[in-house]
């Protein structure tokens, strides 16, 4: 937290916010000691029950504002579903549709005042991005079989490229998870520590006289910062479920 201290200036550590913290005390965290994420991720699972239990309860012909949301969020990743992976990948929607609902309620909830963003730890992303790795490899071998590994192998190239791109594809392919979970972990980070960081030099007007131009700055900084984070807060789930579409994509239609 931002502190003013008149004998060393200003200190702040915009990466305190992301410390996992013991709920009931303590500083040991183990594999079952309820945390801060574990908190932030039940409240996630209630507000996304919450939508959908109120939203489909009186199932009006003329919707409520809670039923169009909950029905806009169906139809949009329903539509995301079928254009990109095609109509066959639709028994795959309520997988897709949780993970969307999961990530876009965690990445808005952390925008709450002392809320704790769980989809700014790698620990949350990965093991999203490896279970739709393993997820979309496992339905690329059970429905293609061994001619699932045509992915790899581009029959369009010349003769000669094909097994030096094909070394690149398999590359390509098992960074996959990397890159799908520190996408959505580095950029809800980013944006929370560089808030945390404008907000440091708000109190500075009761420091200093240079305060008088810098936190009027600060603050408008920090208005600008949380309205990019909305908008970031809904592209990352975005980005993340349409990728996932993409690579179940290439696991029923692999042939290049």
């Amino acid at each position: 937290m931002a502190t003013a201290e008149h004998s060393e200036g200003l200190t702040f550590h915009p990466m305190d916010q992301f410390i996992v913290k013991p709920l009931f005390g303590g500083d040991a965290v183990g594999m079952l000691t309820p945390t801060n994420v574990t908190l932030w991720m039940a409240i996630t699972v209630l507000a996304i029950a919450a939508l959908f239990v109120l939203g489909t309860r009186g199932r009006a012909i003329i919707p409520s504002r809670i039923q169009s949301v909950a029905e806009l969020a169906y139809g949009f990743v329903h539509k995301m579903v079928e254009d990109v992976a095609g109509k066959d990948a639709l028994k795959f929607f309520p997988y897709i549709f949780t993970l969307f609902c999961f990530i876009v309620f965690s990445n808005f909830l952390g925008l709450l005042p002392k809320a704790f963003t769980t989809t700014s730890h790698i620990a949350v992303t990965a093991v999203m991005a490896v279970a739709v790795f393993l997820t979309v490899t496992i339905v690329g071998f059970v429905k293609n079989g061994a001619g699932f590994l045509s992915l790899f192998w581009v029959s369009s190239a010349p003769l000669a490229l094909r097994p030096v791109l094909a070394l690149i594809e398999i590359i390509s392919y098992f960074v996959r998870p990397v890159s799908h979970s520190i996408r959505l972990a580095g950029n809800m980070m980013a944006g929370h520590a560089v808030i945390k960081v404008f907000a440091a030099f708000a109190p500075l007007v009761l420091i200093s006289g240079v305060g008088l131009a810098v936190t009027p700055l600060s603050i408008l900084a920090i208005t600008a910062m949380y309205g990019l984070e909305i908008l970031v807060a809904f592209i990352q789930a975005y980005v993340f479920t349409i990728l996932t579409c993409v690579y179940l994509k290439d696991a029923l239609h692999p042939h290049h």
